[in-house]
């Protein structure tokens, strides 16, 4: 039971909101209207293309739920969700509604334990489930207005789906259900939209300006989603922060028909379920690996994925260290805390403090805006001042037009007209959107992805320097080498760019190189290392437990549109 919750009949509540606006002359509607095709002139939406003429438009927002891919793909654009049944049957009339004056008088009941819910609908009761195998579907599976018998949306029901479910609702409400009076008033293979991560797709498309998305969208958050979307159209952001369900999250390899199909198959029976935040895909893994990988997998790593990526969280190799640290390691003693983690992580980080770790940030999303006009756009963006020397690497927020969050991320000066910026890679193509809406119409300034160019490592604690002094002959001495500034040195065989960067607190560097050369780089700090200490380190360390403890922060942690720099303590950052 929830007190806040209300019910709302959608369709009269759409209609009454379109109406309105058409009162106040906001509003134009064309009911019946087929789109053909829409005009993109230099990467920017001019025109929609209908069987009843041609509409101009500066922006066009495609709110069509399963059909949105078929649009986006008009301007070459991507909407990755997928079209999926969703099973529902209307039994009645029941006895106990028989005076119902509306059609909606009592609460809808979630029964998250079946992954159900039950219904009022006038005299009828409304049954439908999330706990059938998934169906999906492609959005050319849909047929026309033309061709279906009742609705595009709806497909005929497979009884053999749902004889679970008619049991489940029988054992909750045996009075309705278990009634022989109570007929079946009729039963559908409804069809929604799914989306690889669960999220809906809001915002303006990476690939055409003006060409929004407010896709994968529920009914209860229909009009929730109008008004951020109109905002973030109007005012360049919403009240609420939506970056989990940007439209520019999603990296090449998520908008393949594979992914998108294998991630929705899994996610579906979780539509319902109580899902643990730690909790990892188990669909289409080892997409992208690191150059690291087989040495990782040797020692035990157990991968957490990001974006792809696979990203070693603990290593098991490193377990003794558990022993070694005694109660200083604080094991987890809730069962539902203990689930995605390891005391493992905790011992990991303790050894760092100690001697040293090596951890792998392959998964960084990385490139360069190069060009005369680069550190004007680098300045636009970051709150920090860019116009620093050659070699400087600048840690900075990056924030709305109100100040809130949109980011946090590294950018080093490499040259005059040259500036790298190293961001996560969860949010890297939304940063890559940001910096790019940013780029001047004259092509005085370029972006250049070169995520999958370069790998890094990232190694840290009190005897990094030791370490790397070891198989260079750089200064890697304070003095030598300050904290916030970059440089190419050479390692053995390989040119590295050493960035003196930390974020787990320790004293060490970000090593970045050609990902080809990544192996040859780790052997050669791994045995470099050896005689100081030095361990592997999952994310674990650098992501929560690190970072943590030196009190810095994370964007989609504690950083959001909806602080700003006070209000997360950073004002001196």
């Amino acid at each position: 039971y929830t007190p806040s919750v209300g019910v709302v009949d959608s369709v009269r509540g759409g209609t009454i909101m379109r109406e309105r606006a058409q009162e106040m002359g906001a509003l134009q509607s064309f009911g019946n209207t087929e789109v053909l095709s829409m005009n993109v002139v230099n990467g920017r939406i001019k025109s929609v293309v209908t069987d009843k003429g041609e509409i101009e438009a500066e922006f066009v927002v495609i709110a069509t739920g399963c059909w949105s891919p078929k649009l986006a793909a008009m301007a070459g654009a991507s909407i990755p969700l997928t079209p999926a049944v969703h099973q529902m049957k209307d039994i009645g009339p029941v006895p106990r509604f028989k005076d119902a004056k509306g059609d909606i008088e009592n609460p809808i009941v979630r029964d998250m334990d079946t992954n159900m819910y039950e219904r009022q609908h006038g005299s009828g009761l409304e049954v439908g489930s999330y706990a059938h195998r998934a169906i999906l579907y492609t959005p050319d599976d849909l047929p026309s207005n033309a061709q279906a018998a009742l609705s595009p949306t709806e497909f005929p029901f497979t009884q053999e789906d749902f004889d679970l479910q008619d049991e489940q609702a029988l054992e909750l409400m045996p009075e309705i259900v278990g009634d022989e009076t109570v007929g079946e008033k009729y039963a559908i293979n409804g069809i929604l939209s799914l989306t690889p991560d669960g999220m809906p797709i809001l915002g303006e498309t990476p690939e055409v300006k003006g060409l929004w998305s407010a896709a994968a969208v529920w009914v209860k958050e229909g009009p929730g989603v109008g008004k951020s979307v109109a905002e973030w159209m109007v005012l360049g952001e919403s009240e609420i922060d939506l970056h989990s369900s940007d439209i520019a999250r999603f990296h090449e390899h998520q908008k393949a028909t594979f992914h998108i199909k294998e991630r929705t198959a899994e996610g579906f029976n979780k539509t319902y379920g109580i899902v643990h935040p730690g909790e990892q895909w188990s669909s289409n893994r080892d997409v992208r690996l690191s150059p690291y990988y087989e040495r990782e997998k040797a020692l035990g790593a157990v991968f957490f994925e990001t974006v792809g990526w696979e990203r070693p969280f603990w290593y098991e190799s490193n377990k003794d260290l558990v022993t070694k640290f005694g109660d200083a390691v604080m094991p987890r003693t809730a069962e539902w805390d203990s689930r995605w983690w390891s005391p493992i992580i905790n011992a990991e980080h303790l050894q760092m403090r100690e001697t040293a770790a090596l951890v792998d940030l392959t998964a960084f999303a990385i490139f360069d805006i190069t060009g005369p006009s680069a550190l004007d756009v680098v300045q636009r963006a970051a709150v920090r001042q860019m116009d620093v020397a050659i070699g400087k690497v600048i840690y900075t927020p990056i924030l709305s037009e109100s100040g809130g969050f949109k980011s946090d991320l590294t950018i080093m000066r490499l040259g005059h007209d040259q500036f790298r910026v190293v961001t996560g890679g969860a949010h890297g193509m939304a940063d890559k959107k940001w910096f790019s809406d940013l780029l001047p119409a004259d092509g005085t300034a370029q972006i250049n992805d070169l995520t999958t160019a370069y790998t890094t490592l990232g190694i840290w604690g009190p005897h990094a320097r030791k370490i790397l002094s070891a198989i260079t002959n750089d200064d890697l001495s304070h003095e030598g080498f300050p904290f916030g500034t970059c440089r190419i040195i050479e390692m053995g065989p390989l040119r590295v760019l050493a960035s003196r960067i930390s974020y787990v607190g320790d004293l060490g560097w970000e090593l970045y190189v050609q990902m080809e050369q990544g192996a040859k780089l780790w052997d050669l700090v791994m045995d470099a290392g050896k005689p100081h200490g030095l361990i592997p380190a999952g994310i674990g360390v650098y992501g929560t437990t690190g970072r943590l403890e030196k009190s810095y922060r994370a964007y989609g942690a504690e950083l959001e549109t909806e602080y700003n720099v006070v209000e997360a303590g950073m004002q001196t950052a």
